[in-house]
């Protein structure tokens, strides 16, 4: 069997936010693929990545996803959808951006027939945490996996690292501190799942497991990110 499986029609769900953007752009200069269909509530900055004219930029409503279902077609569906409460303005609000939505798009893309689905989630994600945002993340892990992906990726990276249009205080802080330690540390004493990570190696990560041709699903942890992204020549 092939190290690499081919792609024709990549689907994007999350591509204004950081590792979804990523994943973007790595998908619009692929020579494997031929078209990039992204689902967005408002317009992306990936116009000037597109050179070969593949993009296709859907404007949609994820609160009525029965409008568009018709249009997830692809065979490789990429969901990097994530939001806070207080971004989203409440935790139900943030429930069904972590949640419902990318539930509802996993589902209608399996019935058109989409064969590979790549979830990012996040490092500890567990349906039974008592922290509501890793509960969220593991509920919609243990869920899509009953939607018999023939192929699930799962991704769990740690603090992510990028330039985000509004910065998270929390994560600001977090990531300045980790750098901190990891510079006077020894590095065999600061494991990689601690390590910010960068969104743009995240997605090379992203695009390296949908590749895979191992049946099934597989998940991947936030040390195993950095080695599968080095694997990657997108």
């Amino acid at each position: 069997m092939e190290d690499r499986l081919p792609w024709k029609h990549v689907m994007i769900v999350g591509a204004t936010g950081l590792v979804g953007h990523e994943i973007a752009k790595l998908s619009l200069r692929s020579p494997e693929v031929k078209e990039v269909s992204v689902f967005v509530r408002r317009p992306t900055l990936l116009r000037p990545f597109d050179d070969r004219r593949i993009l296709k930029e859907h404007i949609v409503d994820f609160e009525r996803i029965d409008d568009w279902a018709k249009l997830l077609t692809g065979d490789t569906l990429y969901s990097a959808l994530s939001t806070t409460a207080k971004v989203a303005g409440s935790k139900d609000a943030q429930y069904k951006v972590d949640y419902q939505y990318q539930w509802d798009i996993a589902h209608a893309a399996r019935q058109n027939g989409c064969r590979t689905y790549v979830l990012i989630s996040a490092s500890g994600a567990d349906a039974d945490s008592p922290f509501f945002y890793l509960r969220t993340k593991g509920e919609l892990e243990k869920d899509v996996a009953v939607l018999d992906f023939p192929l699930l990726r799962i991704l769990q990276p740690g603090l992510l690292q990028g330039d985000r249009p509004a910065p998270r205080l929390g994560e600001i802080i977090a990531d300045k501190v980790l750098s901190r330690i990891e510079k006077v540390v020894p590095k065999f004493l600061f494991p990689l799942k601690l390590k910010p990570i960068p969104a743009e190696t995240v997605a090379h990560a992203a695009v390296q497991a949908a590749s895979k041709p191992h049946a099934g699903s597989l998940k991947f942890g936030p040390a195993d990110l950095w080695p599968l992204a080095a694997n990657d020549n997108t």
